[in-house]
């Protein structure tokens, strides 16, 4: 299946996209995309749900707004460093484990909401990442279940403030979550969507410009490892988002450096899980 979710901020609804391509509403499923839906089958009862009533389900028009695919999940943590270009052009050595840091959930938006370069910003960046979505609660769980603890995969554009990051006592969350820092969507794909989570195509454009051009399986550590490392560090919530990191071609590793400013246009997308478009504007 594709779960979207749309409509306002603040009264959002759930959908799902059909093997057509029509978007239904399913609200009348009675639950929203989150911890406690991936925790109780959700998926398995939605698909039940979906089989029996998604014919008469009303459909959600184009002219609606996109919300983040999944309702806010308990955490967001995020892989820094996951491509080999990447730590490069960073200046970066190759990390012997995965770097890993929070990026705080109110900086969840839709996938193509306006991106708000922050008060006093002069460094805001971009990042195409593959994220995770977990299915189920998972502690010190073994590489070779990894897959089975995961609902489903989504693009998420890991925008990154790099002054706060890197300048500003060396915590990078402060560069991580400002509002609007994690647009996340269009849809979240199931797993059995994605044939290879570790084989997908992800690229990036600026103002028309292809910036970003990679896959996946450049990735230093897959998303099996991934999940697995995680687990033993905390315990991994239905509904929590794993960031996988992001390829070469970001703002700060260009010549010269090169960052957001009001009226940029932003492009990104991951194989069999769509497209994002958000445009800067200036913190009012």
């Amino acid at each position: 299946m594709k779960l979207f979710r749309y409509g306002n901020p603040d009264n959002e609804k759930p959908g799902v996209i059909l093997e057509s391509g029509k978007k239904i509403s399913v609200s009348a499923f009675g639950e929203d995309f989150n911890e406690k839906f991936f925790a109780t089958d959700g998926l398995a009862r939605l698909e039940k749900w979906v089989a029996e009533n998604g014919s008469s389900a009303p459909e959600v028009g184009e002219s609606e707004r996109l919300a983040s695919c999944v309702a806010r999940p308990s955490k967001i943590i995020c892989i820094g460093l996951n491509y080999a270009k990447h730590a490069v052009e960073s200046g970066a050595d190759i990390p012997k484990e995965p770097v890993v840091f929070f990026k705080a959930t109110s900086a969840l938006v839709g996938p193509n909401d306006n991106v708000v370069i922050p008060r006093n910003s002069v460094k805001t960046d971009w990042e195409v990442e593959l994220a995770i979505v977990i299915g189920k609660k998972a502690s010190y769980i073994e590489e070779s279940e990894a897959f089975d603890y995961i609902a489903g995969y989504c693009v998420h554009n890991d925008y990154s403030e790099r002054e706060f990051q890197i300048e500003r006592g060396g915590q990078w969350v402060k560069g991580k979550s400002c509002d609007t820092f994690a647009p996340l969507g269009p849809f979240l794909a199931t797993k059995d969507e994605i044939a290879d989570p570790n084989s997908l195509h992800l690229w990036l454009d600026l103002n028309g410009k292809r910036l970003q051009d990679s896959n996946t399986n450049d990735m230093i550590f897959n998303v099996p490892f991934v999940v697995s490392y995680l687990s033993n560090f905390m315990t991994l919530l239905p509904g929590d988002v794993i960031s996988t990191g992001t390829p070469a071609g970001v703002g700060l590793g260009l010549k010269p450096p090169t960052y957001l400013k009001p009226g940029d246009v932003v492009e990104l997308g991951i194989e069999g899980l769509g497209t994002q478009k958000q445009t800067a504007e200036a913190y009012a």
